[in-house]
């Protein structure tokens, strides 16, 4: 390593191998890509097998390396396949980012009913944590990794209309700060990402409502909604040796909301 390189090759991801799921599309797929292209072995994986080989085959086309596997973070057996899958096929994981999230109702709280908590709760939350103790035995014995949970800025303050998916997220914080005092000592350094309003078809119905929009775009100090490759770099740089003293951290990208 040359002193003039000495930072610059921290970002750098060869023979690393990272799981992202919900990834065919939007933040997940913006993500898999920045990895790959810094040269990591990726995994895409969402709930459907021709969505997931699709983005697969076009970082193939780029000359990355990229598989797709299809899993429903909603169910138990899928998330446990998921991993022994990826382990098949690449011999380890040292990245997982746990993207997939759903929300089936908007509006006020009061139209949440149990069949929508309990799915909100089991995707956004039970299957980060199922995912995450099933990859954890596999990290250790690499020597570390590191994870990256996609929370929200509505995880810090609850946004209007989507008030179960901001409880959902304020979790996923908390989970990451458990998991980074529990697993710090095995070299594993789990860290949340914050995304503000991204214009991806996921949050469509925020953005695609005038009035909605000119509201956080009056709140927004960088003045425009994020795109899904704002998103990307943190996640380089949170899956890398460049963040190796980062564990437990809540990193917000929102365009500076939560600051107005």
């Amino acid at each position: 390593m040359t002193p003039q390189n000495r930072i610059r090759n921290l970002f750098e991801l060869e023979g690393k191998v990272a799981l992202i799921t919900g990834a065919s599309k939007g933040i997940g797929e913006a993500m898999a890509r920045g990895l790959a292209e810094f040269g990591a072995k990726v995994v895409v994986s969402s709930r459907k097998a021709d969505a997931v080989e699709l983005v697969a085959e076009s970082f193939r086309a780029d000359g990355l390396e990229a598989s797709g596997i299809a899993a429903n973070m909603g169910r138990i057996e899928d998330i446990e396949a998921l991993v022994d899958q990826v382990v098949g096929v690449y011999g380890g994981l040292d990245i997982l980012i746990n993207n997939a999230a759903t929300n089936p109702v908007y509006g006020p709280i009061q139209q949440t009913d149990e069949r929508a908590f309990d799915k909100i709760i089991d995707v956004n939350l039970k299957g980060p944590f199922a995912l995450c103790n099933k990859a954890y035995p596999i990290l250790k014995d690499r020597g570390g990794g590191a994870i990256i949970h996609i929370s929200s800025i509505g995880g810090l303050t609850p946004e209007q209309g989507i008030g179960m998916y901001s409880v959902s997220k304020a979790a996923l914080i908390n989970l990451t700060k458990a998991m980074a005092q529990d697993w710090g000592p095995d070299n594993i350094r789990v860290n949340a990402i914050c995304p503000g309003l991204i214009k991806t078809k996921f949050s469509e119905a925020l953005w695609s409502n005038e009035a909605n929009l000119k509201r956080f775009l009056h709140s927004i100090p960088l003045g425009r909604l994020g795109m899904a490759d704002d998103i990307a770099g943190l996640a380089v740089y949170l899956a890398s040796d460049a963040s190796a003293y980062c564990t437990g951290g809540v990193y917000m990208a929102d365009g500076g909301y939560a600051a107005s």
